[in-house]
């Protein structure tokens, strides 16, 4: 799977692209979280609907740990709070589709490493149910790989965006799989997704974070692209492109927004400052969208702006 591009642009490349792109208006707000004491909620997903009303998932962890819960909260005199009824996961970055009729959730398990003592290995899992009370664990993806993410097709299939990392995808790269259905989904053929090759300069890395369909049987593809600087800080930015699964082309890749678009805020450490890790996109029919994001490791802000499909 492949197709002819130019280079791919870097992540300073794209940030200089768009900071020229014009003056479009984005306002920024965040999101008001209670009910988890003094622990941090970030890297949320996008609100959706369960049992009549509106959720969010969120990671909750302390500043000072990376044991996070995925948890659900209801908004109550505005401020979210944990849903009653709903379960804890022990897990991180939550993410949700909508496959066959059915809630599909799924997060990043991280467990003692297999065969180090001193280290740690993770894994997406994925859940499924008609809601969150009947929710059951049914796929874990490949040890080591984190932000697989599913689209149901026009034609009924499932594409999955993939992101292998050593031998094969380096720091992390995006590749592309169809399976008939959620019980194709396996570790062989998620392995096996050809890379979309193009997407990364030598040494940064990104990942798919949720999926839109388009109305023209192609995928709208929500994700984030990183780089190291010099210090050794991380930069992430939120990033859109198309992927179309009839002919496996893909478009290119263009920021839709940067930190300094949000509020100032808390970070979990000095080097994750500069990051915006996207979450979700609800789209507006007036060619606005809000997107949904973790904030510097610590934080959960939306920001409201051009809806990065509309019109492609």
């Amino acid at each position: 799977m492949s197709q002819l591009q130019p280079a791919p642009a870097p992540c300073a490349e794209l940030l200089r692209e768009y900071r020229t792109s014009g003056s479009a208006v984005r306002e920024a707000r965040r999101i008001p979280f209670g009910g988890v004491g003094d622990k941090d909620v970030y890297n949320i997903a996008a609100p959706f609907e369960d049992e009549g009303r509106t959720v969010v998932a969120g990671r909750v962890e302390s500043r000072d740990s990376e044991q996070s819960d995925i948890v659900f909260f209801a908004q109550t005199d505005g401020v979210w709070l944990p849903a009653e009824g709903t379960p804890v996961l022990r897990l991180q970055d939550p993410f949700h589709a909508r496959i066959g009729g059915e809630l599909v959730l799924g997060g990043v398990e991280v467990f003692p490493h297999p065969e180090r003592a001193d280290a740690l290995m993770w894994r997406t899992v994925f859940y499924r149910g008609q809601g969150l009370r009947d929710l059951r664990r049914f796929f874990e993806g490949p040890d080591g790989m984190k932000d697989i993410r599913l689209a149901e097709l026009a034609d009924g299939g499932v594409g999955v965006f993939t992101r292998p990392q050593g031998e094969k995808g380096g720091r992390g790269k995006i590749g592309y799989v169809r399976v008939g259905s959620l019980d194709g989904l396996t570790v062989e053929a998620i392995q096996g997704a050809p890379l979309l090759e193009g997407q990364f300069a030598e040494g940064e890395w990104g990942g798919a974070n949720e999926t839109h369909p388009l109305p023209d049987g192609r995928i709208g593809v929500l994700g984030h692209i990183a780089c190291f600087d010099e210090a050794g800080d991380r930069h992430y930015y939120p990033m859109a492109f198309e992927f179309d699964p009839a002919s496996q082309a893909w478009s290119g890749l263009r920021l839709i927004g940067e930190r300094r678009d949000f509020l100032p805020g808390p970070a979990k450490r000095p080097d994750l400052e500069d990051v915006v890790f996207s979450g979700g996109l609800i789209r507006g029919e007036d060619g606005r969208a809000v997107l949904y994001a973790g904030i510097s490791d610590a934080d959960a802000q939306a920001l409201d702006i051009p809806d990065p499909f509309a019109g492609r």
